[in-house]
């Protein structure tokens, strides 16, 4: 990544169910890295020093799809929803799970196919329960990998 796309990298939050803002804000604003928190009009975010606020339409895939409309090559894009995920490894941009797992091309098939297996279980009525609630050690881990990838992009600017 050039001196001028590491400026211009923004921290994208699919924020609707992020458990880390505060987490994101604090580790983007040690990097003066910008973030943009996008969610619906449901979650009541708030602006702050380095985090701008988009509110969208109430639709289940609103959020996302303003992300992958809005991203570009060298954004950070922070979510748990896959499909978005693939979408922003496939415009260049690097993604990471809020419990600090970075996608990577390698993986997404995988993770794509288990996503539309348990969606053809809901379909049949067969329903899991949801993710675990993130633990304060996850949310610790979540930063540090949110660092080092900070880390690593600023140092391989300067090079």
């Amino acid at each position: 990544m050039s001196l001028e796309e590491a400026r211009r990298t923004t921290i994208v939050v699919d924020g609707d169910a992020c458990p880390v803002k505060k987490e994101i804000a604090a580790v983007a604003r040690s990097f003066r890295v910008p973030v943009l928190m996008v969610s619906s009009f449901d979650h009541v975010l708030q602006a702050e020093e380095g985090v701008s606020v988009v509110q969208v339409d109430r639709g289940d895939q609103s959020a996302d799809l303003y992300i992958a409309n809005h991203i570009r090559p060298g954004d950070i894009v922070l979510t748990s929803d896959y499909g978005l995920a693939a979408l922003a490894l496939g415009k260049r941009c690097k993604a990471l799970s809020f419990r600090g797992r970075e996608y990577d091309d390698r993986s997404m098939d995988f993770m794509l196919e288990g996503r539309h297996a348990r969606a053809v279980e809901r379909r049949r009525g067969t329903y899991a329960k949801g993710p675990k609630a993130i633990t304060a050690e996850e949310k610790i881990l979540f930063q540090h990998k949110l660092t080092k990838l900070l880390t690593l992009l600023q140092e391989n600017a300067q090079i």
